[in-house]
């Protein structure tokens, strides 16, 4: 499996202005040969080599590596929409093959336009873990005034057995999970820092002034950071979990949802940063390294049918945090139930159709 180790860069000023200076230059060389591609509708590597390698050598004055890299980098946006002329920002991302960039103990040694830099940097055990594992490109990142690079390591995934059990997890917005073991983890926290920071947007936004712009991009990501971090924690518990209990994890397969349903104006904004499928990208990549089997399944009235009875019925849901069952008069936690459906719905095989042979009737 490939993930990203992030580490920070430590350059001294003198360092910080070179990589600085690098990324303008070769974002330059990008946005000069985007607009070379669009005119001559070239578009694909191989014919950008060669009608731009040399011009971009003596040009921008860039080494023959890191031509082909940025070549490639134009080429990769095309491959997405020919559409329209693409373009760069001058402090864009840059990636780094094995040849211009290298590891050492505390340090890398990257390629810029003035010389071949050794930049100490800072990385966590995970990071520093994982960097034992890379392979692939690195990226070259500024943000907010710092250096990052994001390096692939591919690592070995574990072994995984076909569970006997699966523990249901039941994502929502007011809960944003509930298992079925009866544990929930609260999206109040979330919610409350979402909606503060709304309010916060449109005043800064409103009020338009200089200081107020430097302040909405100085809090840009803060909450996005934060609700990451709350999906890492309940991901790394929910695996955890179905780890120790030899369970595999059922998770509800919610794939354009946001297609599916309609809400009130005054939710929009609450549905809209659901953050449910970076949640479940995290539960399957940690239950991938974990060895636990992750299985999606069909979320139809999985909140409104009763696990005692199997009575479905809208009505079996009188509010968002109660179920009771108008057959039978069971009654639970509303979420705690859908988790405890979905769990069941997975020990349950899917009907398999072979097509018909060819003349039978």
């Amino acid at each position: 499996m490939k993930l990203i180790a992030q580490v920070k860069l430590q350059p001294p000023k003198e360092q910080h202005q070179a990589l600085l200076k690098t990324l303008e230059m070769v974002n330059d060389a990008a946005n000069y040969i985007g607009q070379q591609a669009w005119e001559t509708k070239t578009f694909r590597q191989y014919d950008l080599h060669r009608l731009l390698y040399y011009d971009l050598r003596t040009k921008f004055h860039l080494t023959a590596q890191i031509v082909v890299r940025v070549l490639a980098k134009v080429a990769d946006t095309y491959k997405l929409d020919r559409k329209t002329v693409r373009s760069f920002n001058r402090h864009g991302s840059i990636a780094y093959d094995k040849r211009i960039l290298s590891w050492k103990s505390a340090e890398v040694s990257i390629w810029t336009v003035g010389g071949r830099l050794k930049v100490p940097f800072v990385a966590g055990d995970k990071q520093s873990e994982l960097l034992k594992y890379r392979q692939g490109e690195a990226d070259l990142i500024y943000r907010d005034g710092d250096f990052y690079v994001h390096q692939v390591c591919e690592v070995e995934e574990a072994p995984t057995h076909d569970p006997s059990e699966f523990l249901g997890v039941d994502l929502g917005i007011v809960n944003i999970a509930a298992d079925s073991d009866g544990k929930t983890y609260s999206g109040g926290q979330v919610n409350g820092l979402r909606k503060r920071h709304a309010k916060l947007r449109g005043k800064l936004q409103n009020k338009g002034t200089k200081a107020a712009t430097r302040l909405l991009k100085k809090r840009s990501r803060k909450e996005n950071c934060f609700a990451s971090h709350v999906n890492h924690v309940i991901s790394k518990s929910v695996v955890a979990k179905a780890k120790d209990t030899g369970r595999g994890i059922a998770l509800e397969d919610l794939s354009g949802i946001r297609d599916r349903i309609t809400v009130r104006k005054g939710q929009r904004r609450q549905h809209h940063s659901w953050a449910f499928s970076q949640l479940r990208c995290f539960i399957e990549y940690k239950a991938r390294l974990a060895g636990v089997v992750v299985k999606l399944v069909n979320p139809r009235n999985t909140s409104c049918t009763c696990p005692i009875c199997g009575c479905i019925d809208k009505r079996n849901r009188p509010s968002q945090s109660l179920f009771s069952c108008v057959s039978c008069g069971f009654s639970s936690a509303a979420d705690t139930v859908a988790a405890v459906n979905i769990g069941r719905r997975a020990l349950v095989n899917e009907p398999c159709f072979s097509p018909s042979p060819i003349g039978a009737g």
